[in-house]
């Protein structure tokens, strides 16, 4: 408290001493040569002249810097003057240097947020024009063609239309999930959350892409025979949508003769946390940070010979974010990944039917 008062009041006190001390000896000196010096009125005139140059002073040089200070605040607009009253005003401008400080501070803040955004604006809308570029240059080709004078062959006219579709296909494909990702980013994509098992419905996942397995020769398999159900509680059409992305993208880039194996544990009471497993390609470690950005793919080469969208993983990362649940990736280049994610186990299933 001393230093702040110190700070605040320091040319006050100064200025007001220096007034004393001269009005004194002018005063003592007038004193000595006419009626003498008393020294009663004298110490009287000294304390009175002090704390009234104190005060005198300090009010004015507080009320000439606020005038000054709110002028900037008005004049330059960076600052909300509203926030300053003149009794924070002090001789060292302490109000103004916290003020400019905390708008500085904002400021650079807001300004790196920015520059990252406008860094992924960028990045975006190349990857979105590169992915919609193909499949429409693609599906321009063959329809110019045709118009060229190919149509008149029916098998050379099939054989293109049939082209054209799968591009149609591919771009409908890529709407259709750009659509999902942002419905899922502005809350409109609403879940219709019910208890199931999800021991069976990852069995129906195995079902539904053991024909794109097989041509790979990669094993879909569980890590142990789960005889009893596990029943847990969320949305059953967009889980297995996670758990399809997920198997998609192990078969996409697994090995010949491999094997994707899921697993599911219990991860703490009311949790289980289901992994999917891989001994593929793997993934380099600068590149997991960024897995679940649309469009990011590893292969940088460009090839798009596995074909998909690019939204997979940021599909299935926003989806798991809108169970309030969390989504987890490791790996090892030339080894294998795993992503793994939580749910919450149902509560409405009796304790015998939810222990793994």
């Amino acid at each position: 408290m001393a230093k702040k008062f110190k700070r605040s009041y320091k040319f006050a006190i100064k200025t007001a001493l220096y007034i004393t001390v001269f009005l004194s000896v002018v005063l003592a000196g007038f004193a000595h040569f006419t009626t003498g010096l008393m020294l009663k009125p004298f110490f009287a005139f000294v304390l009175i002249t002090y704390f009234v140059s104190f005060f005198i002073i300090q009010y004015r040089v507080e009320h000439f810097i606020y005038k000054r200070i709110k002028k900037i605040y008005d004049n330059v607009s960076l600052l909300d003057s509203t926030t300053l009253s003149p009794s924070q005003v002090t001789t060292d401008m302490a109000t103004l240097t916290r003020e400019v400080e905390k708008f500085t501070k904002d400021k650079k803040l807001e300004i790196d947020t920015l520059k990252v955004r406008e860094a992924y604006r960028k990045e975006f809308m190349g990857n979105v024009s590169h992915e919609l570029k193909t499949p429409l240059f693609t599906v321009q080709g063959y329809i110019l063609t045709l118009l060229d004078g190919a149509m008149k062959d029916k098998a050379v006219r099939k054989k293109y239309l049939q082209r054209a579709s799968k591009g149609v296909e591919r771009l409908i494909y890529i709407v259709r999930d750009l659509d999902m990702i942002t419905k899922l980013e502005t809350g409109d994509l609403h879940l219709e959350k019910e208890d199931f098992n999800i021991v069976e419905l990852i069995q129906s996942s195995f079902d539904l892409l053991e024909m794109k397995a097989s041509k790979k020769n990669i094993t879909l398999t569980f890590d142990i025979d789960y005889d009893e159900p596990i029943w847990v509680y969320g949305d059953r059409d967009r889980i297995q949508q996670v758990l399809t992305n997920l198997i998609v993208n192990s078969i996409k880039y697994g090995k010949e003769d491999g094997t994707t194996e899921i697993s599911i544990e219990n991860l703490i009471k009311n949790k289980v946390i289901v992994r999917v497993t891989d001994n593929g390609e793997g993934i380099e470690k600068e590149n997991l940070p960024r897995v679940f950005e649309r469009f990011y793919r590893v292969d940088k080469s460009g090839s798009r010979k596995e074909g998909g969208s690019g939204l997979g993983l940021s599909i299935v990362k926003h989806i798991i974010e809108a169970h309030d649940e969390k989504i987890y990736v490791e790996s090892v280049f030339g080894v294998g990944s795993e992503f793994s994610f939580t749910l919450e186990k149902s509560k409405n299933i009796p304790e015998t039917d939810t222990e793994i």
